[in-house]
């Protein structure tokens, strides 16, 4: 039987951890047919992959396109196919897009990220799957169910713990979404909501999550000069209920939380002595992208928006808050405004910087913002230790991720957008993390760097037949010219894709061919396989 495409005299990298070997690839339809050290039958189209790796596609388990919506808006997910991403996961954070059984998950969604810009038509994961069905994507997605949305759609907008019945409410409503295709539960204890979650209500989710053989995704508490409770906590409750987790993005964020750094890995590795199924992910920069509003304290955290900004105007409390930031002891010519609400003429600018212009102290500024704002502030924040990167690469444990969101926008269309500059991770983790780590500073060789982008991922969520270049799996492959692999994203200039991923092959369909975007339709939903 002739193939659809034969990649021809590559080097592949089978996203194992095994050593590179040299053979044919044959694809018929969404499968890989065919793996031999020459395969000579007709294809309608032939790659010629000399002098090139082939890797399985890189599965981001860390992303965002949901809940900023560009998932819909740039189906393309452009961004992530030109890394060399064919999968990505969203519902992180302990929100998703599903279930939405009521206004106040979406009112809390609309608040957080999507600000209006969704036409949701679903409430259940059920219906939400029957949705995406109907478009065509650049790259397979999967999900995540939210904390959050679990908490808002029993509780609604309450500020309290869940009674007994109200959390066998929520351990149903996991249930039902896992069965329908969620592949985990995700949390993010120092939301609004989910922060007055308490010890038993986690733990009785989790332990549902347990039951499903599902995962659970964790963006810590505090990752800053709390890590290590933080972390504690996380690992006493998957201790407790036996669960899978994931903790994303992990990091040690400012300079008082780098001294942690080191306990943190050794508590994280104590646990998995002792049984507690603990994994991470970071992505490859020094810079994080993150809200302004999560440099104020976390007993704030946990209010309602309009309080905040109510509490912001009190003399009383600001002069409270300005006491607290100094004792951050914050490098605010290292925190760049990257988007804002309003006031666009602070895009691009440090703290430091405007605090210049405007005779204003720094701390002032930083509450300035986010009360001109509405809160809605996304600042880069040079705040990770480099060393840490490179520790991190090298644990058997910690694999690769974005934690960023896909766009199709060219350089040309950006330059409109100047009030939105996305974290150039968006456009180039995985050639950074393979370029810098691997091939330059040599402290992980090159199949390793490619099972921590595609193997690993896959086999800690649970995905079947992807993430590995095995016969009957799905052709969801990269030819990497290594030469040419490049991230071009920065901070200051962010809309520019990765250079060296030739080509992207998504369940068959070549959507990248000799670094030209040909299609866009090869994506599927992956749900989890009860």
């Amino acid at each position: 039987m002739p193939c659809s495409i034969l990649i021809k005299n590559g080097t592949i990298i089978d996203g194992t951890g095994s050593k590179p070997y040299k053979a044919d690839i044959g694809i018929e339809k969404d499968t890989i047919t065919k793996i031999a050290p020459t395969v000579n039958e007709n294809a309608e189209l032939v790659i010629d992959a000399s002098g090139k790796f082939v890797s399985p596609g890189f599965i981001d388990l860390t992303t965002h396109s949901d809940i900023h919506w560009t998932l819909f808006s740039e189906p393309s997910q452009e961004s992530f196919l030109r890394q060399g991403v064919t999968t990505i996961i969203g519902g992180h954070g302990g929100f998703s897009l599903a279930p939405l059984l009521n206004l106040d998950v979406l009112e809390s969604l609309n608040k957080k990220t999507l600000a209006g810009k969704a036409n949701i038509n679903w409430q259940t994961f059920e219906e939400f799957f029957a949705e995406l069905q109907k478009h065509n994507f650049g790259v397979n997605f999967a999900t995540f169910v939210g904390f959050e949305n679990l908490r808002r759609n029993i509780l609604g907008a309450t500020t309290r713990k869940a009674n007994k019945k109200e959390m066998q409410s929520m351990s149903a409503l996991l249930k039902n979404s896992i069965e329908s295709g969620a592949f985990g539960l995700s949390t993010n204890l120092s939301s609004a909501s989910s922060g007055l979650a308490e010890k038993d209500e986690i733990i009785e989710l989790f332990r549902t999550a347990k039951k499903c053989n599902a995962i659970t995704s964790h963006h810590l508490e505090d990752e800053g000069k709390n890590l290590l409770p933080s972390l504690s906590r996380l690992i006493m409750l998957a201790r407790t209920s036996e669960v899978k987790c994931h903790v994303s993005h992990f990091k040690a964020l400012g300079r008082t939380a780098w001294t942690n750094f080191e306990n943190a890995l050794n508590m994280i590795e104590l646990a998995r002595k002792d049984g507690v199924s603990i994994t991470c992910d970071f992505f490859p920069y020094t810079a994080t992208g993150s809200n302004l509003l999560s440099l104020l304290p976390s007993w704030l955290l946990t209010e309602s928006k309009e309080h905040i900004l109510k509490l912001l105007k009190e003399e009383g409390t600001r002069v409270d808050l300005i006491e607290y930031l100094k004792s951050l002891t914050l490098h605010y010519d290292k925190i760049t405004i990257s988007s804002t609400l309003h006031d666009t003429g602070s895009v691009g600018k440090s703290i430091y910087k405007l605090s210049q212009i405007s005779g204003v102290k720094e701390e002032e500024v930083l509450l300035e913002l986010l009360k001109i704002n509405e809160l809605e502030v996304s600042i880069f924040n040079e705040a990770i230790k480099e060393e840490h990167l490179e520790i991190l690469t090298k644990k058997p444990y910690v694999l690769c991720s974005s934690d960023g969101i896909g766009y199709e926008l060219s350089a040309a269309e950006a330059s409109l957008l100047k009030r939105n500059m996305p974290h150039p991770r968006s456009f180039g983790s995985f050639p950074r993390f393979i370029k810098n780590f691997s091939t330059e500073k040599q402290l992980i060789n090159m199949e390793e760097a490619i099972h921590k982008s595609s193997g690993l991922p896959a086999k800690i969520l649970g995905i079947k037949k992807r993430g590995v270049i095995e016969k009957n799996n799905f052709a969801d492959i990269v030819v990497i010219n290594l030469e040419m692999l490049k991230d071009n994203s920065t901070y200051n200039n962010p809309f520019e894709y990765a250079s060296g991923i030739e080509n992207v092959i998504v369940n068959g369909v070549l959507e990248i061919h000799e670094n030209k975007l040909k299609n866009t339709n090869g994506g599927k939903i992956i749900k989890k396989e009860q």
